[in-house]
């Protein structure tokens, strides 16, 4: 008996000549033909299955892993849309509140636009897959991922990747090379393949590498202050794995793979381009040297508009034509400058760094302000201090969480002298935020040392390269300048890659020049003891192990001058906080104490809240924190909440209030909701007949407390009392209601 194995995508037979032909199929629904593969990781089968869901969609696959499913379809147009000259590639990730049993939070109860969390989700899936469509394909291409189930343990954005892949590669859109992606921790010295979330909190490296069979495509991740030898260990650990899930891919397209379309590329004609070249080469060739970016770009496009008014006459409508001419031309240009002459547009060496200058405390009431400017590239970042209400609550598949350190990356148009509309953050802004927040989140004081919510907003100025590592720098003197004691300074810088055959140039510190035209963006962010951020992105292949471990030492020499020209503007952080920040006091009381504090219905804290004008959070553990830009006023609070919770000592006199009076004694209450008896024969030194006689009601009166139960009960002694004040030569302060 064989098993079908299905090249073609004509799957429905019937039933009848199959078996008369001796093929079984093994999987069947609604008569069309359904796939698996499978792969073991860390003891648990990663599963690629197609053929029941969405069956109309150019290629679907369901991943499972554990009990996390998801559902990854690709689509792609017939054909290219007019004027398009570029890949318009969209990755849409989605989690569905459904697949961790959950209902979604607001008003309307149902998913809306996507969270921070499923827009870094997309980025990851595009990231490596992008590179590797073929040049000249302009169809509009949409892969979506829906998270269908959720086991609260692996990411599925990291199986998304696996999922994406397969979906295009048994499609028949033009995407042939399958990519594989997994993550890696690392615990007690250990390296962990596809680490839960909660091995990942003790964890010191959390990375997701994604590749082909032959190469590292992407990684992007973060450690606590790693050695770049240990990072390349991680990689190389986690590219045996990626291999396997390939292997696994590959099987899936053997069984059901449909051939695919044709691209046909772009022909130009040979006289034209001969042409073309001919007269802007000189040109360019003196353009690209001018080491200003504005005057450089300005120079190109001067030679674009004098290509165009030279050659439109004799070739009309090749104006695109024309200009991907000069372009191609360029880049040809600048990778031969950089390898054959070894020099760079602005007229660097490869591991020259860019003009740095560092400025801080240039907001006055900010808590904390700097300034970064490396070459033109400029990052204005400032950090703001706030107590746990201004913490974010994130609410997803995971469940609520609450995050106390922000990071948020703005990149304004006039960044890079254009004109455009400003909305929300996009796709590249929380990206970017995102990686700085990363890269600094390793050097956070935890909130038992520093109980502050923590944001930085990096505005950036200006652009020509490497913004996200230059927010790196200003979020750490922001940091530094707001008084917040941070475990180490950190810097970052971003590395590039100019590759021809077997010839190649690693570049320190890249502009944007040389990110367009580069094989490699790979930014780096650290202290002086190791990597604290990591993000990597491998346009082509061939870039081997060996020229990585290259680039990350050359990105530690890099990044070690850079923290040195920061460190030479403030060495640490400063002493104390703004006086503009809210002063945090943290004390700490029982449990049982919350709601004495809190009161009925918040009454009580709300009068002190209202008394003292202070921010005051009670956690269930007992942890109060009382904030204010008043250290007089916040102090205050503390008092208050001290005589709330106060314990009753035996031997201690307290000022106390009658509560009650019977025939045998009187009740005094001697701090708030606590109260003793005091019995008629300690009320006075002399007998008395009832309590009437001495006390009443409402009156205040000394008592001393002289015993406390085994029960709890507090018996006190108002005639001890007064005694020791005799004694003390004090005046009573009791009172009659």
């Amino acid at each position: 008996m064989m098993v079908y194995d299905g090249f073609s995508s004509c799957l429905c037979r019937n039933d009848r000549i199959l078996a008369e032909a001796g093929i079984e199929i093994p999987f069947r629904r609604k008569g069309c033909m359904e796939y698996k593969s499978s792969v073991l990781l860390n003891g648990i089968e990663l599963q690629f299955e197609t053929g029941k869901m969405a069956k109309q969609a150019d290629g679907a696959v369901v991943v499972r892993y554990g009990d996390t499913v998801i559902l990854v379809t690709a689509v792609a147009e017939k054909e290219p849309a007019a004027d398009v000259d570029f890949f318009p590639l969209t990755v849409e990730y989605r989690e569905r509140s459904y697949a961790a049993g959950k209902f979604p939070g607001g008003f309307f109860k149902r998913e809306g636009k996507p969270s921070d969390l499923e827009t870094l989700g997309a980025r990851l899936i595009d990231r490596p897959l992008r590179p590797l469509f073929p040049e000249h394909y302009y169809c509009e291409v949409q892969v979506i991922v829906t998270v269908l189930s959720y086991d609260g343990e692996s990411d599925p954005a990291v199986l998304a990747v696996n999922g994406a892949s397969a979906a295009l590669c048994i499609s028949d859109i033009p995407f042939s090379i399958p990519v594989g992606a997994v993550k890696v921790g690392r615990i007690n010295g250990q390296l962990v393949l596809n680490p839960t979330f909660a091995q990942l909190e003790e964890s010191d490296i959390n990375l997701v590498v994604a590749g082909t069979d032959t190469a590292i495509m992407m990684v992007e991740g973060s450690a606590r202050e790693v050695a770049e030898s240990d990072m390349l260990a991680a990689l190389k650990f986690a590219h045996q794995y990626i291999v396997q899930i390939i292997e696994s891919q590959r099987a899936l397209i053997h069984q059901c793979g449909k051939p695919k379309r044709e691209v046909k590329p772009i022909e130009l004609d040979p006289g034209l381009v001969a042409a073309v070249r001919e007269v802007v080469i000189p040109k360019l060739n003196t353009a690209i040297r001018i080491a200003d970016k504005t005057s450089r770009e300005s120079a190109v496009e001067t030679i674009v508009k004098d290509a165009l008014d030279q050659f439109l006459p004799t070739y009309p409508e090749q104006e695109k034509a024309i200009k991907s001419i000069v372009y191609q031309a360029e880049y040809e240009l600048v990778r031969k400058m950089i390898l054959d002459e070894k020099r760079r547009a602005d007229g660097r060496g490869y591991t020259d760094i860019r003009p740095i200058t560092c400025e801080v405390g240039i907001l006055p009431r900010t808590h904390g302000s700097a300034l970064f400017t490396r070459g033109q590239t400029q990052s204005l970042a400032v950090t703001t201090l706030g107590t746990t209400e201004d913490e974010q609550l994130i609410d997803g598949i995971l469940g609520e969480t609450t995050k106390r350190f922000l990071f948020h990356y703005n990149f304004p148009p006039y960044s890079v002298g254009e004109v455009r509309p400003i909305r929300g953050p996009g796709r590249r802004e929380i990206g970017h935020g995102n990686l700085a927040e990363r890269s600094l989140e390793a050097v956070i004081p935890s909130a038992e040392v520093f109980p502050y919510t923590i944001r930085i907003v990096s505005d950036i100025l200006e652009s020509n390269g490497s913004s996200s590592m230059a927010s790196v720098c200003g979020g750490t003197l922001s940091l530094m300048d707001a008084g917040v004691p941070i475990k180490s300074p950190v810097a970052g810088i971003a590395m590039g890659l100019v590759k021809e055959g077997e010839r190649y140039a690693i570049l320190s510190d890249i502009m944007g020049l040389e990110d367009h035209i580069g094989d490699m963006d790979f930014k780096v962010a650290g202290t002086q003891a190791g990597i604290t951020g990591f993000q990597m992105d491998i346009k082509v292949s061939g870039v081997t192990f060996e020229i990585m471990e290259q680039a990350m030492e050359q990105a530690k020499s890099g990044r070690l001058f850079i923290l040195q020209k920061m460190l030479e503007t403030i060495a640490q952080p400063r002493p104390d906080i703004s006086i503009y920040a809210p002063r945090i006091i943290t004390m700490q009381i029982k449990p049982d104490q919350i709601r004495t504090v809190i009161g009925p219905g918040g009454k009580v804290i709300k009068d002190i809240i209202s008394k003292t004008g202070t921010k005051i959070d009670i956690e269930d553990d007992g942890t109060v924190k009382i904030a204010s830009v008043d250290e007089k006023a916040a102090q205050e609070a503390v008092q208050m909440i001290e005589y709330l919770t106060e314990e009753v000592e035996v031997g201690k006199i307290y000022l106390g209030k009658v509560t009650r009076i019977l025939n045998f004694g009187a009740f005094v209450e001697i701090l708030p909701g606590k109260e003793g008896l005091c019995h008629i024969s300690q009320l006075d030194d002399k007998r008395i007949s009832k309590v009437e006689d001495v006390v009443h009601e409402g009156d205040t009166i000394l008592v001393k407390v002289i015993e406390i139960d085994d029960q709890g009960r507090i018996n006190l002694s108002r005639k001890l009392a007064l005694r020791e004040k005799e004694k003390s030569g004090t005046r009573g302060v009791e009172s009659r209601k």
